[in-house]
């Protein structure tokens, strides 16, 4: 299992729970992610992203997105992409 860094949270939104996250490598839907932080580590499957409130499929470097998460991240926290 390989980590790849693939940006950081920017925002975290309580309603809904979603991570503002801007990248620095691309992202799909689909995606295993790992946020991790000093107080954070969590797992999840990438179900939907938006970029400015608009669903996509796939996002780039430099794009912010928002995901939806199962709990409460932080500003900083780091966001790798997981691969077997």
């Amino acid at each position: 299992m390989t980590e790849e860094e693939v940006g950081r949270v920017s925002d975290f939104f309580a309603r809904p729970v979603v991570a503002g996250i801007d990248l620095t490598a691309p992202l799909k839907v689909g995606d295993n992610i790992l946020i991790k932080g000093h107080t954070t580590e969590m797992e999840l499957v990438v179900e939907s992203m938006q970029i400015n409130n608009v669903d996509v499929e796939e996002a780039k470097p430099g794009d912010a997105v928002g995901i939806k998460v199962p709990d409460r991240v932080r500003q900083g926290d780091r966001v790798y992409k997981v691969t077997e």
